[in-house]
């Protein structure tokens, strides 16, 4: 089939037609923006989605990425302030807030950010001692936030995010930082052991303290109660002479032989019982009590009186029997027996 003229006009046209809306609609990516220029200049920023531009006379100059991206910045030497050498790297966030200034302000943009932040890194990081730098990281990430953020805004960047990810002293700098820890460590576990140790001893001492006073005021009770036990005692034994007396005075015999007895038996009991005594040597016979009882009676007769003649008195005591004669050597009649109550002197 032959064409003719027109319908090769025809399907030129066409033809143009087609290239016409293929160079004027331009379909925009979320998460991008599209800088448009006209005769090399820019003109304005396509937004995502179907746009039209004016072919052949304007075209796309940049197409820009305006989500939030990460920039890995290389470990770098630092040198503190204390000139110490000391290795670290880290992280950063940026995102394009203006197509149009990231695209024109800069060249190689990430390039930029990239040195940006390793310079401000060696400053912030160079401006501080080795023992802050190791314990005050978010007030580097802060500072270096600050900086970085306030040198891209000409760019139209927004850095969201910078992190230091690792820091590494030299070895021997390291082993010297574990060895002073440790040192800092025995410090304290000795300050706290002497501690321990100082409120022991105020605790032992308050408890003596508290031991001896209720030890004393038990004392001073268990006194005052023997005081007043010996007082009553007193005041019984006051009583009990009294009514001796009284008995005696009275004439009554068996009294005063009863005290009199009495008192000679608990003697002779305290003379058996002491410890320090072994043998004891009795003065007199076992029988010699009851003459010495009656030689008493005789003796409270004469002075109170014959109470003989009285029926109401007590018949006198038998003279007791002379006790067996012992194998002892036998005793001078020239000589008076002082352990004979009997003997005539």
């Amino acid at each position: 089939m032959l064409f003719g003229g027109f319908d090769i006009v025809v399907i030129v046209l066409v033809i143009f037609v087609i290239l016409v809306l293929f160079a004027g609609i331009k379909t925009v990516p979320q998460g991008y923006r599209y800088t448009i220029e006209r005769f090399g200049r820019y003109t304005r920023t396509l937004e995502p989605g179907l746009n039209l531009i004016t072919p052949f006379i304007e075209r796309v100059g940049a197409r820009m990425n305006v989500m939030e991206q990460v920039l890995n910045v290389p470990t770098q030497e630092v040198i503190t302030k204390d000139n110490a050498s000391v290795s670290a790297d880290a992280v950063a966030f940026y995102q394009v807030l203006n197509a149009a200034q990231s695209a024109y302000q800069v060249a190689n943009l990430e390039n930029a950010i990239l040195n940006l932040t390793m310079t401000n890194i060696r400053s912030v990081m160079g401006s501080m001692d080795l023992d802050e730098l190791l314990s005050n990281r978010d007030a580097i990430n802060d500072r270096l936030l600050r900086v970085v953020d306030e040198a891209v805004q000409p760019w139209g960047i927004k850095v969201t995010r910078v992190e230091i990810k690792d820091i590494q002293p030299p070895r021997d700098l390291v082993d010297a930082m574990a060895r002073q820890m440790k040192a800092e460590r025995e410090k304290r576990a000795q300050v706290l052991e002497a501690e321990g140790s100082r409120n022991a001893q105020i605790l032992r001492a308050e408890g003596a303290k508290q031991s001896a006073i209720l030890q004393a005021e038990g004392q001073r009770e268990a006194a005052f109660r023997n005081a007043e036990a010996r007082e009553r005692l007193a005041e019984a034994e006051a009583k009990a002479t009294k009514m001796v007396s009284e008995a005696i005075a009275a004439g009554d015999i068996q009294a005063i032989n009863y005290f009199v007895a009495q008192k000679y038996t608990e003697a002779l009991t305290a003379i058996g019982s002491a410890s320090n005594s072994k043998i004891v040597l009795m003065p007199i016979e076992a029988s010699s009590i009851l003459s010495s009882l009656g030689g008493i009676g005789a003796i409270a007769r004469e002075v109170f009186g014959d109470a003989g003649n009285n029926p109401a008195s007590p018949p006198p005591l038998p003279r007791p029997r002379p006790a067996p004669a012992r194998s002892t050597p036998p005793i001078s009649p020239s000589t008076p027996n002082p352990f004979n109550p009997d003997q005539e002197r």
